[in-house]
């Protein structure tokens, strides 16, 4: 089979190396080779080692880091590299130049709903194909002038071997010492200011205006985290809000919440935590912002509000907590559409159908 190189300048870890991970990882149990090259001593390097997945450090300077260039072209000699996948803007540079250097094809991810300046997507046509994470984010990138033929929308897809009904949210519960009836409500996400974070703290403090039995969970790391655990304290938040760091057992965290909100306000692609959310069952309350409203059917699946507005979003989540019927109705919807457009498999064969046809085998 070929070999597939998947290349992260990034030292962040959020949803965008998550799905570099698991996709490297499906394509391994699936028969074919694949290697990830990402930056030394990052989050992404370090997971991939703990999972087992090839992981090769490239110390990625800038777009102009000629040895970088010259590192990830003898790499690609030396591992027969059929095809390399980029992901970030300074690897998609090299990574580029340097399969192009050896006529190998190029496919380059773009994972965020921020519009792309006429003169930085060049690094955009440099690629044979560039995968979107949704039509949302498809629209920007034809919209920078890159042509539509080569651009194909594939949604990230969920791993339904840890992610589905019959997974289990009461050790987490427990660990919370949370009553079974005592609702939970989190936000799952990399901390960054465009998630949304302040607004979810916001809407928080006027649910437990009616609800001052609800508890929150901030899942995730991030550049940010220090603000947002300020925040909770001067909000007087802190019996209230549990900010848990990175966590492993995403799925169980999951199945604990009753509602899980993903309030961005000013990018996100098509997200990885509702389909997760819908896959084991948990409706989801998210912004009208990049690719959430095309996974989140309002009304049907879940609730949608608009970016930054903290009374809507906490009406939605009172709407919730305090209809468990109605959250469950919404919740199995949610498994039904994750089942049925989201798995990794459904997200790989359209991946892998790419590059096969890339590669002149399809």
């Amino acid at each position: 089979m070929p070999t597939i190189l998947h290349t992260e300048a990034s030292r962040g870890f959020g949803g965008q190396e998550l799905r570099i991970l698991a996709e490297t990882r499906w394509l391994l149990d699936h028969g074919w080779d694949a290697l990830v090259a990402c930056q030394p001593a990052s989050p992404l390097h370090a997971e991939a080692e703990a999972a087992g997945i090839p992981a090769v450090a490239v110390r990625m300077r800038g777009a102009h880091d000629l040895w970088a260039l010259f590192v990830l072209r003898r790499l690609m000699k030396a591992r027969a590299v059929s095809l390399i996948h980029t992901h970030s803007s300074v690897d998609s540079w090299l990574g580029a130049l340097a399969a192009r250097s050896l006529r190998r094809p190029v496919v380059r991810s773009r994972h965020v709903s921020i519009r792309i300046r006429s003169r930085r997507a060049l690094v955009y046509r440099l690629a044979d194909r560039v995968v979107t994470s949704g039509e949302a984010v498809r629209g920007i990138v034809v919209g920078a002038g890159v042509p539509a033929g080569r651009v194909v929308s594939i949604p990230p897809g969920v791993d339904t071997r840890r992610f589905h009904p019959g997974v289990s949210g009461k050790t987490v519960r427990d660990e919370l010492g949370l009553a079974a009836d005592q609702p939970l409500v989190g936000l799952v996400a990399n901390i960054r200011g465009s998630k949304g974070h302040n607004v979810f703290l916001e809407a928080a403090r006027e649910v437990l205006q009616r609800r001052p039995d609800a508890r929150f969970l901030v899942v995730g790391d991030g550049v940010g985290r220090a603000e947002v655990r300020r925040r909770v304290g001067a909000m007087g938040l802190d019996a209230a809000v549990t900010l848990t760091g990175f966590r492993r057992d995403i799925p169980e965290v999951m199945a604990a919440l009753d509602v899980l909100v993903l309030p961005s306000i000013r990018s996100e692609a098509t997200s990885q935590v509702i389909p997760q959310a819908f896959a084991v069952g948990t409706p989801v309350v998210a912004s009208t912002v990049g690719g959430s409203p095309e996974l989140v059917r309002d009304g049907e699946t879940g609730r949608l509000v608009p970016p930054g507005d903290a009374r809507a979003l906490a009406a939605a989540m009172l709407e919730l907590v305090s209809d468990p019927a109605r959250a469950q109705a919404l919740g199995r919807a949610g498994q039904r559409l994750a089942a049925e457009r989201y798995s990794l498999d459904a997200s790989m064969a359209l991946t892998t159908s790419v590059y096969l046809g890339l590669l002149g085998e399809n």
